[in-house]
């Protein structure tokens, strides 16, 4: 079937930054898991866009590591290391830890309303078994924290990182786990910046996403100890590597 007129001056209108946010709201949903291979060709057939602009989306991607770009094998989802994963984390404590505590001594009721009001949704979210949607309030919630912080640094390096967190979170996720604790560490840490306790508030988020942290398989298994466990062998170190 032939597209009308609209949807043909639609499609030559598609800015590359529509088509990033598309592929990234598919990654963010878990629709597009790490290591998914983006077809530039397919895609630019799918959206009705030139090449040119799906690759200026793919660069717009990369830009903040959410896909890879490899000379002569294109795009793919990003699949962060575990040490990658780490250091997102221990970013993410540090920058956080510091917007949470300029914030905690000044912060409005005006704009403790919104947290408040963003931590409600998300509580409804869960509620609802609507985790995925859970899950984008949370990321809204942090990006509204650093916003308030009013340091445009500080915002641009962690919207990066809290862009890169939830392919983290598809690679090592842990399915026994659930996220919903991360809603009552939210609350806490409302709470303690409602009380203008820096230091709680501090404590709070890092405590917050150390929780995060500890629901993700981030342990260094080579194969070898895998087998070990698998055959329930406890491996003793060659008599070689003893003497070392």
């Amino acid at each position: 079937m032939k597209k009308t007129t609209h949807e043909h001056i639609t499609a030559l209108h598609a800015a590359p930054t529509d088509i990033f946010a598309r592929i990234y709201e598919a990654v963010l949903d878990h629709r597009l898991p790490p290591g998914t291979k983006l077809k530039e060709v397919a895609l630019s057939e799918l959206f009705g866009v030139s090449r040119g602009t799906i690759r200026k989306a793919f660069a717009q991607l990369a830009a903040i590591k959410v896909i890879e770009l490899r000379p002569n094998r294109g795009a793919t989802v990003a699949c962060p290391s575990i040490a990658e994963s780490r250091d997102l984390f221990a970013a993410r404590r540090t920058i956080e830890s510091s917007i949470v505590d300029s914030l905690a001594r000044r912060i409005t009721k005006s704009q403790l309303r919104q947290l408040n009001s963003l931590i409600k949704e998300e509580g409804r979210a869960y509620r609802r078994g609507e985790v995925r949607a859970a899950l984008k309030i949370s990321v809204d919630f942090h990006r509204v924290l650093a916003s308030m912080s009013g340091n445009s640094v500080m915002v641009g390096i962690l919207d990066e990182l809290v862009s890169r967190t939830p392919l983290v979170v598809l690679a090592y996720r842990d399915p026994g786990q659930t996220n919903e604790c991360a809603n009552q560490d939210h609350v806490e840490l409302v709470a303690a910046m409602a009380a203008h306790d820096a230091d709680r508030a501090v404590l709070a988020m890092k405590c917050h996403l150390c929780n995060l942290e500890g629901k993700l398989n981030l342990r260094d298994d080579s194969p070898a100890n895998e087998l070990a466990a698998i055959f329930g062998i406890t491996r003793r170190p060659a008599a070689s590597a003893a003497l070392q």
